[in-house]
């Protein structure tokens, strides 16, 4: 026997087999024939490019994914069994077997060091390929300048003798999928058909009316890909644009407008003068209260000049923070995010002209900027909604100028600065 196919009688295979359903086998019995077919082999094997095309894996990453599932026998033929065996380990494997997987597919040049080289290649693929995200969508800056971002927050702490470049170890690798979810769950689901929906492809509807150039928003494609990781499906598929302080002026008031209408969770971008961008999710929609107040879903980010998801420690429960027109000094007046009372993990003020940003134990943050004192150059606020709430929203556009729009809205205002009940 060659070496296209592994011995039935194959250890490897009989216990990979046993991970799933007889249904399930028999789904890639028939998944397989039907590549081995379109292969030209007598249905014995499948070939490098009909894998590639029908996985959506072009270049070095799909290279890397065939001959890993092939288990680097070198001879371009995929067998059944290689494609259970892997499948068992990379999908129904457990967390260690998937993220041990996952570093070897991510070391594309295939010689046992996972370099800065590799990680870029990778992510190149991701965003050219996979997301289908490109150059020309984006006129303010390259692919290039997203990558470095995302290769920033990467650690390289190994040293591999004669290796001219930097090496990531595999506790560098977790942590780094630790920081990047989107990354971490795209790369562990490339062996799912990408009409199937495949996890970690999804990036968000931006919606905004129409006239407005998407060179003014901080918030790209690529952006908001990583954000979308760490929700859930529903909370990725569309996101409204509800201020900017370019289109809306500089203006905390005019904030609280634009947001008052809106009921579900936001993300909210701050560039600063520094040319750093970060931000928060707020899980809960922004409400005059006197404390801290919101739920395990929020969370920091960091998106320039290195990308990083910051989510919920549970050392504490001070997670959203909207004070208005409070005289109090203990009760600052402004927006903000983790930390404490004048010492927040992010905080603007009711002036919208500064704020500040601590390394704080919510959400296990650094400063999320170059200085703990920051001046915002740009804020925006997009509300995170569903494909189906997008539209009913895009109807509901026809008649805001009705009284009663205008009530609803005017009413919602005076709730947010303290003022629809006397009696509150």
């Amino acid at each position: 026997m060659g070496n296209s196919q592994s011995p039935p009688s194959d250890p490897r295979y009989a216990s990979a087999s046993r991970a799933f359903t007889q249904k399930e086998l028999e789904d890639l019995r028939t998944l397989f024939k039907s590549l081995a077919v379109q292969s030209q082999s007598n249905g014995n094997y499948v070939s490098p490019s009909v894998f590639q095309s029908y996985f959506g894996l072009d270049g070095p990453l799909g290279e890397r994914i065939f001959d890993l599932v092939t288990q680097q026998r070198g001879d371009k033929k995929l067998a059944f069994e290689d494609l259970i065996i892997a499948k068992a380990a990379y999908e129904k494997g457990t967390k260690d077997e998937i993220d041990e997987f996952i570093f070897r597919l991510l070391d594309v040049s295939g010689d046992n060091i996972l370099g800065r080289s590799d990680l870029e290649s990778v992510l190149i693929a991701i965003f050219n390929n996979l997301l289908s995200i490109k150059d020309s969508e984006v006129k303010s800056s390259s692919h290039q300048d997203v990558v470095n971002v995302f290769l920033n927050t990467a650690t390289f702490s190994k040293h591999e003798e004669g290796c001219t470049e930097e090496v990531m170890s595999f506790q560098d690798f977790k942590s780094w999928c630790t920081h990047l979810p989107s990354v971490r769950k795209l790369l562990g689901g490339l062996l799912m058909p990408p009409d199937s929906g495949r996890p970690g492809c999804q990036v968000p509807r931006l919606l905004h009316s129409d006239g407005i150039e998407s060179d003014i928003f901080l918030l790209r494609k690529e952006y908001a890909w990583l954000i979308g990781g760490a929700l859930s499906q529903q909370e990725g598929e569309a996101w409204k644009l509800l201020y900017h302080s370019a289109l809306n002026g500089l203006s905390f008031n005019t904030f609280l407008g634009n947001i008052s209408n809106h009921e579900g969770p936001t993300v909210l971008i701050i560039k600063d003068e520094e040319g750093y961008i970060y931000g928060g999710y707020a899980s809960q929609p922004w409400e005059r209260h006197a404390e801290f107040y919101g739920d395990m879903k929020s969370f920091l980010f960091q998106l320039n000049p290195k990308a990083s998801i910051c989510r919920p420690t549970g050392a504490n429960h001070n997670l959203q923070w909207c004070a208005v027109n409070f005289t109090s000094e203990d009760i600052p007046n402004g927006i903000g995010f983790g930390g404490r009372v004048n010492h927040f993990g992010l905080f603007l003020s009711a002036n919208f002209d500064q704020g500040h940003t601590f390394s704080c134990s919510t959400f296990g943050s650094p400063c999320l900027s170059k200085t703990s004192r920051i001046s915002p150059e740009v804020i925006e606020c997009w509300g995170v909604t569903t494909a189906a709430q997008a539209g009913i929203q895009g109807r509901d556009e026809a008649v805001k100028g009705t009284v009663l729009e205008r009530y609803k809205e005017d009413r919602n205002m005076l709730k947010m600065v303290g003022l629809a009940n006397s009696s509150e």
